[in-house]
């Protein structure tokens, strides 16, 4: 009954979305291909639909995300968890984690372009970078508060510091770590985006490049729309990976 309920919040939200849309197309006096209202918007998702070419470059746009996002997660979290049992070092790099992290990842494709060429790494690179911060950052601080009983009794069962990292250390800090993830996610969607249009020839990014340079408004928020569709189900994915993470390690939700 309360997954129903919810399912129908989330349906009345999306209704009352496309019936702002529509009203604003209607009252915003502006013509069809300047504002493509939603059936418009439906027709043109229907046609790539048929045709297959949005299958394709999601399936790539998403190989990018995937590829980038499990990658800086995996270095962001090995990286924090050391760090974090090493205070005196992350005083040193802390000022400098702080200075790159607010550069915002686009900043940086000029040279990313020069360096890796025009293909899926400029976009990989990308979304490396802006899911990288979030992680490390919530993952230093997650070690720092880890409460000291657990290291005590780590110790006392002489267990060695990689034992003590990957059973006691990760396991309790892993709710903070998830606020990280979660961050990252996001974070790293909303560039593969913009790193696809800059450096890529295929992907939702580019897509929405080409429909923009042809006029194709209603391609645009079409591919608009998916994106945003894309982007609810990752956030899904990730908090139902957090959900069975908690489990398996006794945690609260």
């Amino acid at each position: 009954m309360a997954r129903l309920k919810k399912f129908l919040f989330i349906v009345m939200g999306f209704v009352l979305l496309i019936a702002v849309w529509q009203i604003a197309a209607i009252i915003g006096g502006h013509q069809a291909a300047l504002f493509p209202p939603p059936l418009k918007v439906g027709e043109a998702l229907v046609s790539t639909i048929v045709d297959g070419s949005i299958f394709t470059h999601i399936q790539i746009s998403l190989f990018r995300f995937f590829t980038g996002y499990v990658t800086a997660v995996f270095v962001a979290v090995l990286l924090g968890l050391v760090l974090g049992r090493l205070p005196v070092v992350w005083q040193v790099l802390d000022p400098v984690v702080q200075v790159l992290r607010p550069v915002s990842p686009i900043a940086w494709s000029p040279f990313i372009v020069l360096w890796f060429g025009i293909g899926n790494m400029p976009a990989i690179v990308i979304i490396f970078i802006a899911a990288f911060f979030p992680v490390l950052l919530s993952t230093v601080s997650a070690v720092k508060k880890v409460d000291k009983t657990y290291l005590r009794i780590a110790a006392n069962f002489e267990m060695s510091r990689v034992e003590t990292l990957w059973k006691i250390v990760l396991p309790a800090s892993f709710p903070m770590v998830a606020n990280g993830l979660h961050m990252a996610l996001g974070s790293a969607w909303i560039f593969l985006v913009a790193g696809e249009m800059v450096g890529a020839q295929s992907g939702l990014g580019f897509l929405i490049v080409d429909a923009r340079n042809s006029l194709s408004l209603d391609l645009v928020m079409a591919c608009i729309v998916v994106i945003g569709g894309l982007g609810l189900i990752l956030d899904k994915c990730i908090h139902y990976f957090e959900t069975w993470v908690n489990r398996i390690w006794g945690g609260t939700q």
